[in-house]
């Protein structure tokens, strides 16, 4: 990957990450401009309630964003696997009629392998607009983080181009802020010698990704 084509993905991640952050950071503007105005001690009540949701959402998408886009500065090369399991349940609160079902064998991941278990995650949650089951699994074998994310409801809404991104068949120019966190996984599978792969019905979005770890970390 050269020096522009990094520049371009951050910049989408970025693009990404800024719309996110879009809804709560502005619910939060709206309800001090509400409270600044308000003498009502009941609405006044609201506005405090509607301060203290945006703030927690904003907080729970950053700790996301650190995780799944960034360095994740503070960690060691390996993360307790309940750090990322806390990002994704604090998403999860936010979806109404979605249940997750856990299945961890391992107590730590690497960096990459973490990055690559929020993304799907963040994917599949998007494909259950109309609720539904998420299954994660995660453990090491042979060597190998072995990631597994799949999401079964009613009606799973995924974009192909999402997929295309995974399996690096997505055009450069074609890139946007929505395919860019795929693309991302796609390059660091192709860094590690590992492997990413979809399949997808129309009840059932299943994702994978098998992750040689780092000679170092191999015990």
């Amino acid at each position: 990957m050269n020096d522009n084509s990094s520049v371009d993905l951050a910049a989408l991640l970025c693009s990404r990450l800024c719309h996110d952050l879009l809804s709560p950071v502005g619910a939060m503007s709206n309800g001090l401009e509400l409270l600044a105005d308000e003498s009502d001690p009941a609405m006044k009540q609201q506005c405090m309630e509607l301060l203290g949701q945006s703030a927690k959402t904003s907080t729970d998408k950053l700790k996301f964003f650190r995780l799944a886009y960034g360095a994740a500065g503070g960690f060691g090369e390996m993360v307790e696997v309940a750090e990322p399991k806390a990002v994704i349940d604090a998403l999860i609160a936010d979806k109404k009629r979605v249940d997750v079902n856990w299945a961890m064998d391992a107590a730590k991941l690497p960096k990459d392998a973490v990055k690559v278990m929020l993304n799907f995650a963040h994917m599949a949650l998007d494909a259950l607009v109309r609720g539904g089951t998420l299954d994660i699994g995660a453990e090491i074998v042979g060597g190998n983080s072995e990631i597994v994310v799949r999401a079964a409801g009613a009606k799973i809404a995924f974009d192909e181009s999402i997929g295309k991104a995974l399996e690096g068949n997505l055009p450069a120019e074609e890139l946007s802020s929505r395919t860019a966190p795929a693309h991302m996984l796609y390059l660091l599978a192709e860094k590690s010698d590992g492997g990413l792969q979809y399949q997808l019905s129309d009840d059932a979005l299943v994702l994978g990704a098998v992750l040689p770890q780092p000679e170092g970390l191999i015990g």
